[in-house]
């Protein structure tokens, strides 16, 4: 699975190109602000959409559209939000800046059935610690493309860190 964000010129570009490289493969497009930005996900292709935060435009368009969307939470009031729009599943974002761990453990009192990917801060270090929770599904975190691999090109090691993050939080 690959998140796509759009924080470049080339991500909805970049989107096409990898579906058609790697047609077995899930990519979604992350970063997602508005429902124009949503429908561009859609006409590239991309399996998913992710947001850092969700307005209620954002909502009305996920729940109609037929690519599924991965909300962007931070409080136990957003997610209230989400959940009236029938959603389950979750972006906590920032994860680290938001309370962690503890906000995640917190989170599972009211509502204990939504669950978590947790983004923002995580690293090598603490993912453990988030993949220890009930609530939480999966991690996500820039570690795995450091820009300074990215911008030499360096491909062997950005494959290097994901075979190893594969091989150590695989479950």
């Amino acid at each position: 699975m690959l998140e796509v964000t759009l924080r470049t010129d080339c991500a909805l570009e970049a989107t096409r190109r990898i579906k058609e490289a790697l047609p077995q493969a899930s990519v979604g497009i992350g970063t997602v602000l508005t429902p124009a930005q949503y429908r561009q996900a859609e006409q590239v292709g991309a399996d998913f959409v992710v947001t850092p935060g969700t307005t209620e435009a954002l909502y009305r368009h996920g729940v109609s559209s037929p690519v599924p969307m991965l909300p962007g939470v931070a409080t136990v009031s957003e997610l209230m939000i989400g959940w009236q729009f029938g959603y389950r599943r979750f972006k906590f974002f920032p994860a680290e800046a938001s309370g962690g761990v503890k906000a995640l453990k917190a989170f599972a009192g009211p509502i204990p059935e939504a669950r978590f990917c947790p983004t923002g801060g995580i690293s090598l270090d603490n993912a453990d610690d988030y993949l220890a929770l009930n609530n939480v599904m999966c991690v996500g975190g820039s570690w795995l493309t450091p820009t300074p691999l990215v911008e030499a090109g360096d491909w062997n090691s950005i494959r290097e860190l994901a075979k190893e993050a594969a091989q150590r939080f695989h479950h």
